[in-house]
C-alpha cells in the first residue's frame, strides 16, 4: 500500500465511525476533513454517505466541495472512492429529490430501483458482486477476493452509467443493478466495504494500491 494518506469527507450525511475504524484496522493514516482546503494532504479521497442525493449535493455545494474534489482528482496519483450514497454522488445527475446535478466524475444517472413482486426496498443485506471480465481494473480492485463474493448493501437507488466501459461489477436484485463503477482512478461501491468483513477490507487495501 505504500504510504497512503486518506481524507474522509465529512459533509454531514454519513456514519463516519465505521469508515474511520476500517482504516484504523488496516493501520492506514486517515483523517476526517470538514473543509475542502483540508484535502491538500490526501493521496486517497473517500466520500461516504447515507441519505438523500439532493440533500447530499446541497451540503457539498454549500461548502465548496465539488470544485475541490474535481481539482484534486485531476492531480497525478490521487484516487477517489465513493461508498453507497457516495458512489451515487459520483454520477452526473440524481433523481432522488428532483433532477439534481452530481459531481460528474463518472457520467451517468442515479434512479430509483425497480424490484420484482415480494422484493423490498431498500435492498438490504448480503448479496453477490459479479465482476465484469471486460473492465481493466477488475483484477486489481478484486485481487485476492473470491469470485461472486458477498458484500453488504443498504440502498433504494441505483447508478446507471452512461458508458458500459465504466461498469466494474453487477448484482442481481430486482432487474439487476450496477454495484461497482470505475473510471481511471475513481471507484464507486454501492455496498459498504466497512461492513463487509474480510472481503471488504481486502477491497479497500486494493483501492489504496491504486
Amino acid at each position: 500500500m505504500g504510504n497512503p494518506r486518506v481524507a474522509i469527507v465529512d459533509y454531514g450525511m454519513s456514519n463516519l465511525k465505521s469508515v474511520v475504524h476500517m482504516f484504523g484496522r488496516l493501520s492506514v493514516q486517515s483523517r476526517v476533513v470538514t473543509r475542502p482546503s483540508e484535502l491538500d494532504f490526501a493521496t486517497h479521497i473517500v466520500i461516504p454517505g447515507v441519505g438523500s442525493f439532493a440533500q447530499a449535493m446541497t451540503n457539498l455545494t454549500a461548502n465548496g466541495w465539488p470544485e475541490r474534489i474535481v481539482a484534486k482528482k485531476n492531480e497525478p496519483n490521487v484516487s477517489v472512492l465513493g461508498i453507497c450514497l457516495g458512489m451515487q454522488l459520483l454520477a452526473s445527475w440524481g433523481t432522488e429529490g428532483g433532477d439534481v446535478r452530481g459531481l460528474d466524475l463518472i457520467p451517468g444517472k442515479v434512479m430509483r430501483m425497480s424490484v420484482k413482486e415480494k422484493q423490498r426496498l431498500p435492498h438490504m443485506g448480503w448479496n453477490q458482486v459479479e465482476v465484469s471480465p471486460m473492465h481493466p481494473g477488475g483484477k486489481a480492485i478484486f485481487k485476492e477476493i473470491p469470485e461472486s463474493s458477498d458484500f453488504y448493501f443498504v440502498h433504494s437507488y441505483r447508478f446507471v452509467p452512461a458508458q458500459s466501459e465504466d461498469v466494474l461489477g453487477m448484482t442481481s436484485y430486482g432487474e439487476g443493478f450496477v454495484s461497482c463503477v470505475m473510471r481511471e482512478r475513481v471507484l464507486g461501491l454501492q455496498f459498504h466495504p466497512e461492513k463487509s468483513s474480510r472481503n471488504g477490507a481486502q477491497l479497500i487495501k486494493n483501492f489504496l494500491d491504486l
